[in-house]
């Protein structure tokens, strides 16, 4: 197993609560991570029919084989077991009893929160960031290979070709997930749905048209894309904006946490077919929200992320804010600085520090190049250098 940055708050957690639960989307490593960092704990997985119906008919007797807890895995399956945890930890709250996993948080979350309300630690792995993703030793160093082959472990692992490990995941994701959280009978109209969402990440939501393009009713798009979301395969940032500031467009724009999956559903079949996709620019903008996500959600925080665009057509990629610094960062993929690139940044900057007391304002651009520089007050990263977007020290997610 590579690092991953969520161990020790794994460990720190489990060390102050009875439960912890770990969610995320299917492959991102979750069971590999609790398996080597709870080696001495019996490990169950629930996805056998077998176990799971054991654990569901009988759950004093499966659970009186564990009396110091376990690793239970894709708990979703048994949700019903879960209030019969808390009567154990109720009784005996030692901390790091129980290490729950799942992959269907929309399930999952409404479970822990009836039982498990103030006994776990709820925490989220994605796949692997970039700082992670360097430990394996064929990774890619290009930044369209990045894009193209995407973070999920098994691919650099095995040297897996992304196309293959990629057309794999989503039919067994169609086909079981989305099957067991939502009555979808028509799985073509689902799979232009979800090819149609890849279309849009980068971009400003619009449920009416990804609907109407489906074939679907708005109610319908809201749904699906909510299983989406709760599968972890995206997530939507909200608007930055003030109440009173009603010339702000209001829309979220729709993220993929991981382009190698955009990439197969846009069907780009390699890196070089990518560098010249007119999709290009909103699938890098992706790639970097998703890095600024892991980059918190791995170290237990959460992200106060935003986008910013007001109706004269001023538009700011990404606000991460803090009570006295907001962060104002450009995302573009080309490889060479051009001086436009700096100008939403620096008038972005002058409006918003016009109307905030006690908040200091920083410019970031990050592109595609490999230069460092300061210009015009405006840092400016390389793609593989994100350091400046990471999370500042904050209260820990999670504590339910």
């Amino acid at each position: 197993m590579i690092p991953r940055n969520l161990q020790p708050v794994l460990l720190r957690w489990a060390a102050a609560y009875p439960v912890v639960t770990l969610t995320g989307p299917r492959q991102s490593g979750k069971t590999t991570l609790c398996r080597t960092v709870f080696p001495d704990k019996p490990y169950i997985s629930l996805e056998p029919l077998e176990t799971r119906s054991f654990a569901l008919e009988d759950p004093r007797g499966f659970l009186s084989q564990y009396p110091d807890g376990a690793i239970l895995d894709e708990v979703q399956h048994a949700a019903g077991l879960l209030s019969y945890i808390q009567d154990r930890v109720d009784r005996d709250p030692a901390p790091g009893r129980f290490i729950l996993t799942g992959s269907q948080h929309f399930g999952l979350s409404d479970a822990v929160s009836q039982s498990l309300a103030g006994r776990t630690a709820i925490l989220y792995l994605l796949p692997p960031s970039l700082a992670e993703l360097r430990h394996f030793p064929a990774a890619p160093k290009d930044l369209f290979d990045t894009l193209f082959m995407g973070a999920y472990p098994r691919i650099h692992d095995q040297g897996i070709p992304p196309e293959r490990w990629l057309a794999d995941y989503v039919a067994t994701y169609v086909q079981r997930d989305v099957r067991q959280v939502l009555n979808v009978g028509d799985l073509l109209s689902f799979n232009t749905f979800l090819r149609l969402c890849a279309g849009s990440t980068g971009q400003d939501l619009n449920l009416s048209r990804l609907g109407a393009d489906a074939g679907i009713s708005q109610p319908t798009a809201k749904a699906w894309l909510s299983v989406l979301e709760s599968s972890f395969l995206c997530f939507r940032l909200g608007p930055w904006h003030r109440n009173h500031r009603k010339r702000l467009i209001k829309a979220p724009k729709l993220h993929f946490y991981d382009t190698g999956l955009v990439c197969y559903l846009l069907g780009i079949r390699n890196a070089q077919q990518l560098e010249t996709h007119p999709s290009r620019g909103a699938i890098f903008e992706s790639w970097v929200a998703s890095e600024v996500m892991k980059m918190h959600l791995h170290q237990g925080l959460e992200a106060t992320a935003f986008h910013y665009r007001e109706v004269s057509g001023l538009e700011v990629d990404l606000v991460l804010q803090t009570p006295d610094r907001t962060r104002l960062v450009e995302f573009k993929s080309g490889r060479t600085i051009d001086a436009s690139w700096l100008k939403p940044l620096l008038e972005a900057k002058e409006s918003l520090a016009a109307g905030s007391s006690g908040q200091t304002f920083e410019s970031i651009l990050i592109y595609g190049g490999d230069e460092q520089q300061v210009r015009s007050g405006v840092h400016i990263h390389p793609w593989d250098r994100l350091e400046g977007l990471g999370p500042p020290p904050s209260s820990p997610l999670g504590l339910t």
